[in-house]
């Protein structure tokens, strides 16, 4: 298999687990919507017109059709790096009436977001998190907008939650030490990207100094109480088989074992059949509007 084909597959596996995940924060990503949708009100009570929409890392497409549904009126251009993740928006937007509206484009480079005054609005979540210098590729995308344009940043605002802290097996605190190690992981990953360039995310101030005035910054809970329904758990399962697979060699061989219970289908002890299990998370928007007059 070349390796061009490999990261495809990866992708692919990936689109299906931020589909599941997207399901899940549904009335989370809704609210984010109507939000999105006020911050465009003029100061005259009308809207700021939306003709159209960047959503950069789009993933397989689910707030890419979302846009499209608050928006009705705009384009909306699903930006990512994997031909595969695309043809799942395509697929999608098509499935929910909404192909000519939605399309497609392959991110060639990190600064490949489009041209100047090319949205009214842009949608970024983790678009930023595997380039170098993201205060460069943010002023790249601050210059795509048009006057008085919107841009949102999403990101992890509590990692997801979903484990009591003594789960009967292995030490207490497992979840804990997962996070550790998965921070450690992200910050050995960003320090091996080309023209990598350490930056305090504060987001706020970044999007200042990229020359945008900041609107606003709110967080959207997903908040599922045990019982967990199976999607939930399925969810999970996949979450934690990424988590093997990408920290479980920083891990103990105690938290290793523990690890490898957990994501296991066949056993009471998985996350599939576990009653105590939970899903709690939450997604901070950071916001913008282009100082540029009309």
């Amino acid at each position: 298999m070349d390796s061009h084909h490999g990261q495809d597959i990866e992708w692919d596996v990936l689109g299906v687990h931020r589909e599941r995940e997207a399901g899940l924060h549904a009335p989370a990503l809704a609210r984010t919507m109507d939000w999105l949708r006020d911050l465009l009100r003029t100061s005259g009570g009308g809207r700021t017109p939306v003709h159209r929409v960047l959503d950069i890392g789009s993933g397989p497409g689910v707030v890419t059709c979302l846009l499209a549904h608050t928006f009705p009126d705009a384009e909306v251009v699903a930006v990512d790096q994997s031909p595969g993740i695309l043809e799942r928006v395509r697929s999608r937007a098509a499935a929910q009436g909404m192909g000519s509206r939605v399309v497609t484009r392959l991110r060639k480079s990190p600064g490949d977001f489009g041209s100047p005054d090319s949205a009214d609005l842009i949608w970024i979540r983790n678009g930023f998190c595997r380039i170098g210098d993201q205060e460069a590729a943010l002023r790249s995308v601050a210059g795509c907008l048009r006057p008085g344009g919107l841009l949102a940043v999403a990101g992890s605002g509590l990692p997801p939650r979903f484990l009591p802290r003594d789960i009967g097996m292995g030490r207490p605190g497992l979840q804990a030490r997962l996070d550790a190690a998965s921070e450690d992981a992200f910050g050995d990953m960003r320090d091996r990207l080309p023209g990598s360039v350490r930056t305090v995310e504060d987001w706020p101030a970044m999007l200042a100094r990229a020359g945008l005035i900041p609107s606003g910054t709110r967080s959207f809970f997903t908040d599922l109480p045990s019982p967990l329904g199976m999607p939930a758990r399925e969810h999970l399962q996949m979450h934690l088989i990424r988590l093997r697979d990408q920290i479980g060699d920083r891990l103990d061989p105690e938290d290793r074992a523990t690890l490898e219970h957990l994501a296991d289908s066949d056993t009471c002890t998985g996350i599939l059949g576990r009653p105590d299990a939970f899903y709690l998370t939450a997604t901070t928007v950071h916001t913008a509007r282009s100082c540029r007059s009309f």
